[in-house]
């Protein structure tokens, strides 16, 4: 569509039209959506469009690209960096995961900058059940530097490190359906984090937003979606993967029993609101859960470990994480988190 900078509605007309937006001119719209210059229905028709046509790995980074640049950061060392944000919006009430997954590979010397958001398809977001186990969540960019560097963790509360989402909140309430924005939160991690574990509520989308997460420089990452409709990698059925690695991406399908897990009924993993979540969390870090809860877990957190670099395998990285639970480390970082976050937020008050 040329080089100059395309207007909303003519993105639109081409969306509509069934053409791809270019990563420049969908950086621009995104420039134009994060600058609170597109209407209400100009947003939601945008977002509408993209979802009924099919986001391209070009579309989903070019937004990805924009949201970043106007992201709060954390100055912090990038290597070996590790996330575990998810997309959410599975429909299945789970408890947090991926939540439980990032404690423990910090507790395995895994560096861990979590970014989570309150709840927006289930009852209790990461930052929901952080809350109800006593960790402060309100860090400045600085505080959750210092908290990463000091104690291998820190949690970035995603509406304060992307005030511009706020143009866009309206019109994702009013819509209901998940959209390129739901993708985008787990894209953007305000510390850079080159290692990734991103669950993904759409099993078709697996490829591209690996693809995505490597031409924002993630160097290892595993996309997931299980084939039971999770944004995990699931205890009840297959899950699907794409890996990153060295800029490749790899599409497989993983058992529990390959990972050394039994089967569970699907029903077993339901969660339920922040305080319900928090005390099954806590549960498992005491040894008091044997059964579907902890093995879930340990499938991610295995995960976790193989992506940053504490296990050579996805079956070893399950192994570890359930040594790392009996040994009593993953309570002991849970307990560490909660102190130096509360210390953080006593000085800052």
């Amino acid at each position: 569509m040329g080089n100059e900078i395309i207007s909303i509605q003519r993105a639109l007309a081409a969306i509509i039209a069934g053409n791809d937006l270019s990563r420049e001119d969908a950086r621009s719209v995104m420039s134009i959506i994060m600058n609170g210059e597109a209407t209400d229905s100009q947003i939601g028709a945008v977002v509408t469009a993209l979802r009924m046509k099919g986001e391209t790995k070009e579309e989903i980074t070019g937004f990805a690209e924009v949201l970043r640049s106007h992201s709060n950061r954390v100055q912090t060392v990038q290597e070996g960096l590790l996330d575990t944000c998810g997309t959410g919006g599975s429909g299945i009430h789970k408890f947090n995961i991926s939540t439980a997954s990032a404690m423990i590979a910090s507790a395995a010397g895994v560096r861990v900058a979590k970014h989570g958001n309150r709840a927006m398809s289930g009852k209790a977001g990461s930052a929901d059940v952080l809350e109800a186990l006593g960790v402060q969540i309100n860090l400045t960019a600085d505080q959750a530097a210092k908290c990463l560097d000091e104690i291998g963790i820190c949690f970035m509360f995603a509406q304060l490190y992307h005030p511009s989402m706020k143009h866009a909140a309206a019109t994702r309430r009013e819509i209901g359906f998940r959209t390129i924005f739901n993708m985008l939160g787990p894209l953007t991690n305000p510390a850079g984090a080159d290692r990734q574990l991103l669950g993904l509520y759409d099993i078709a989308r697996t490829p591209t937003v690996a693809q995505v997460l490597g031409e924002l420089g993630v160097k290892r990452a595993m996309v997931v979606s299980s084939l039971d409709g999770l944004d995990e990698i699931s205890v009840s059925s297959a899950t699907q993967v794409s890996e990153l690695a060295d800029g490749v991406v790899h599409t497989y399908e993983i058992t529990p029993e390959e990972l050394g897990l039994p089967r569970h009924e699907l029903s077993e993993i339901v969660g339920g609101d922040a305080d319900v979540n928090a005390s099954i969390i806590r549960r498992i870090f005491k040894g008091e859960e044997r059964g579907a809860y902890r093995d879930i877990v340990l499938a991610n957190a295995g995960a976790c470990m193989f992506m940053g670099g504490a296990a050579e395998s996805l079956p070893l990285g399950v192994a570890a994480a359930a040594a790392i639970i009996d040994s009593g480390k993953a309570a002991a970082k849970l307990q560490q988190l909660i102190e130096m976050t509360g210390e953080l937020a006593y000085v800052s008050g």
